[in-house]
């Protein structure tokens, strides 16, 4: 395992024991969660943790990460761990009967196996998957910056609510996030790669949200991936912070609008993935048998990571390391779970 992108602050000391740290993060997870509940109208409901792989249900991210997939030795066919809860939330807003502008969320837990381990990747994924119904004349930005604003100040409030429990861990979000797209970050900074131009912006903004990705911008390229079959690419984005303990941008959320029927068949076109328009989750988008909906999710251990300064994800979360990882970090007291 090559350590190359492992970034090792110098003179770094955990400001939190270990202890202190689980004490911690329960109180972020339980403030955040309460705070998002409300401003979002959403309820909790359960989730599942693995689906059958023909569904469509899955989420393959940027095409290339392998699912995790084994048989059921009842059933003798196979199924998939998910790697994300972004379809099934839409399916199941519409067999729970959910109103207009109420929604879900609900703790999602995935493995990603081909992740490539760093300060903030793991093989492990926690995160609060969320998703409302919107109506179909909801679809505008006005409409994403509208709930894009109201999950900021959920962050605000948790930067509030922590700083009363420890004053010295202090963050100092400003007032109000920026947006703008990735195209508008690539006329910005033309000669830069889009890491790169994520780390200028938000080391001056300090909060962003970044708009159309997975969108083709004018040099022929995208700025990231992103799966053809749940965001609208002209209806998404990233909630990206100035992380000074590593100096880096770091997302927190990744959210949309998600498609329609004219967005989803342009968009599987463009990535030559026309034969999953017959799964069964695709026909009920062209067909619309289920609600349009704007959801996400947002990174549970990232967010803990974030708000108790933690050098790497390792510390807020227990997951599998290389050996030479965990050697490295505890030489440099980054003590992983």
């Amino acid at each position: 395992m090559s350590l190359e992108n492992l970034i090792i602050p110098e003179n770094y000391t955990s400001k939190l024991s270990l202890l202190e740290t689980q004490i911690a993060i329960k109180k972020i997870k339980d403030f955040f969660e309460g705070e998002l509940s409300k401003n979002l109208s959403l309820i909790r409901v359960s989730a599942p943790l693995m689906v059958r792989p023909e569904s469509g249900l899955n989420d393959d991210l940027n095409g290339i990460e392998r699912a995790v997939r084994f048989d059921m030795l009842d059933t003798k066919y196979d199924v998939e761990i998910v790697q994300s809860l972004a379809k099934w939330k839409r399916n199941a807003l519409g067999s729970y009967r959910f109103d207009t502008y109420t929604g879900l969320y609900t703790d999602m837990n995935a493995i990603r196996r081909d992740e490539d381990l760093d300060n903030i990747h793991s093989i492990y994924v926690d995160q609060w998957d969320w998703e409302k119904i919107i109506k179909k004349t909801d679809r505008s930005k006005d409409t994403l910056k509208y709930v894009v604003t109201q999950i900021y100040n959920v962050f605000r409030s948790t930067e509030k609510y922590l700083e009363s429990l420890y004053p010295f861990l202090r963050n100092e979000l400003p007032s109000e996030i920026h947006f703008i797209t990735t195209q508008e970050l690539l006329d910005l900074y033309p000669d830069k790669t889009p890491k790169e131009r994520e780390y200028l912006i938000t080391k001056e903004k300090k909060a962003v949200f970044l708009m159309e990705v997975g969108k083709k911008l004018s040099d022929g390229k995208i700025h990231d991936g992103r799966a053809a079959d749940y965001d609208d690419w002209s209806l998404n984005g990233d909630i990206l912070f100035y992380f000074s303990t590593l100096d880096i941008a770091l997302e927190l959320s990744s959210m949309g609008i998600r498609v329609d029927k004219d967005a989803l068949l342009s968009q599987l076109e463009e990535r030559n993935q026309m034969h999953k328009s017959k799964f069964p989750f695709h026909q009920d988008v062209i067909n619309e048998r289920v609600p349009f909906t704007i959801g996400g999710g947002i990174g549970q251990s990232r967010i803990c990571m974030f708000f108790l300064q933690k050098a790497h994800i390792g510390e807020v979360q227990s997951s599998v390391w290389p050996e030479n990882m965990i050697e490295l970090c505890k030489k440099n007291e980054i003590h992983l779970l």
